[in-house]
């Protein structure tokens, strides 16, 4: 009898240590699929002081967000955006060669519906960019933009959709499209900062900016919000752009506007000199304001108008670099002097790209010779007894040469400051251009070698 009792004892001892290692594989497999929490990253110290800005309310236009676990646990990372009946729509996108595939349906529906009676939406996650992810990618888009049009009651091609984050993984569409029922319900013309906050990725603070012109018989309110961080270099950036206006304006006027601007703005800012697959600039007229249409691009109206929606934009992307993964310094490089803007454009990218210059900047050191290499290497017309170097107002190099008054520590002191101007003047024509860029920490090698984690 005690030897059955013993070997009972044996038998159950062995299958509580099955069970506990069934356990412990269910407890992984639960783990490894489910999405996890990530901690969030610190606050830029070059965000902007007051916060979030309070926007003006666009009529005809209503967000929510919601968190949907698309990648992490308790992160809002689904944004929908509503659009009145009549909403024209202007854009512009990334050109890379493998940009993903919401910015290929994006731009196919611009080119055949980007004017129309009917109303629009804009649906956007974070956390997965829906990017190298084969014929799986379109169905995806097709997945979520085609349930949003069915819950709105809307044409698919009037739903416009944008996906950020990790580059190569399938995009979990059913967790998206399982919360349309509570975007729908949440949908509020005031939520404009959690429509912001669901875009963030390795953002550290919501991105907004607004404006407001007299038009002819009432005013004309713009607001719009951004998301970017890192992967920031022109055409566009690793950033997703969303303005929103209540103008009435044709699609055509708009996008001429749109197109004209884009250069001096979002492609003249750059972090680190990469460009991402996902880059879009949704801009969306809901012709819902008291004042008349604007019909002629040369009225006054029209120059008002795109002058605030400029404003806008540079606002935007300036925050982006604000916002530059481990930024401490934001800095503008201003080249003036050079035979023709395409040398200028060369010469600022150059300087604004190379890491040398950008560590110094993040050491605060004032070393100009880095400058100088920059110049050289850019493959732009110069003349090393022309150009002048600028730190501010510091005239610190000329002729071939450092000035004979140069200060090393009136210099130095200079780059303690959290804004900086680099000016170059190249002495061999009169064309321009500044671009917007930061400092290159340690910090940023930490983001990004823990991004996909």
């Amino acid at each position: 009898m005690a030897k059955k009792d013993a070997d009972l004892k044996a038998d159950l001892k062995k299958l509580k240590e099955k069970v506990q290692k069934l356990r412990k594989k269910v407890r992984k497999t639960a783990k490894s699929e489910a999405p996890s929490a990530k901690k969030a990253n610190p606050v830029s110290p070059l965000a902007p002081k007051d916060g979030f800005p309070a926007l003006p309310v666009i009529a005809g236009v209503e967000f929510a967000a919601v968190a949907a676990g698309v990648r992490y646990a308790g992160r809002t990372d689904v944004m929908l955006a509503r659009l009145a009946p009549g909403t024209a729509i202007a854009g512009a996108f990334t050109r890379s060669s493998t940009r993903a595939a919401c910015v290929l349906d994006c731009q196919e529906k611009l080119r055949v519906a980007a004017e129309s009676d009917e109303g629009a939406a804009i649906v956007v996650n974070s956390g997965n960019a829906n990017a190298f992810t084969g014929k799986g990618g379109q169905e995806a888009v097709d997945a979520v933009t085609g349930s949003v049009a069915a819950t709105l009651g809307l044409s698919p091609s009037r739903v416009f959709s944008s996906s950020t984050g990790v580059i190569g993984e399938p995009l979990p569409h059913d967790r998206i499209t399982a919360k349309l029922g509570d975007l729908t319900a949440a949908l509020d013309e005031g939520g404009i900062e959690l429509a912001a906050r669901a875009i963030m990725t390795t953002d550290t603070f919501p991105k907004g900016a607004g404006a407001e012109i007299a038009g002819e018989g009432g005013a004309i309110r713009i607001a719009g919000i951004a998301k970017g961080s890192g992967m920031i270099a022109p055409d566009m950036a690793t950033m997703l752009v969303y303005i929103f206006t209540d103008a009435s304006i044709p699609a055509k006027s708009l996008q001429k506007m749109v197109s004209r601007q884009v250069d001096d703005t979002f492609n003249a800012i750059t972090v680190d000199s990469d460009t991402s697959t996902s880059d879009a600039l949704i801009v969306a007229a809901t012709g819902q304001s008291d004042a008349a249409p604007i019909t002629d691009l040369r009225s006054k109206v029209a120059r008002d108008f795109e002058a605030a929606l400029r404003a806008v934009m540079m606002e935007l992307a300036h925050q982006v670099v604000r916002d530059g993964e481990g930024a401490t310094k934001f800095v503008e490089v201003r080249v003036t002097g050079a035979s023709d803007a395409a040398d200028a454009h060369r010469v600022a990218m150059s300087i604004a790209n190379s890491p040398l210059v950008k560590t110094a900047i993040a050491g605060q050191d004032a070393n100009w010779g880095r400058i100088v290499a920059a110049i050289g290497k850019s493959g732009a017309r110069a003349d090393r007894d022309l150009v002048s170097i600028r730190f501010g107002d510091l005239l610190v190099a000329e002729k071939g040469w450092r000035v004979p008054d140069y200060s090393e520590e009136a210099a130095s002191a200079y780059m303690r400051n959290q804004d900086l101007l680099i000016h170059v003047d190249l002495g061999l024509g009169k064309a321009a251009k500044s671009v917007w860029t930061c400092d290159l920490t340690h910090r940023y090698i930490d983001i990004n070698a823990d991004y996909r984690s």
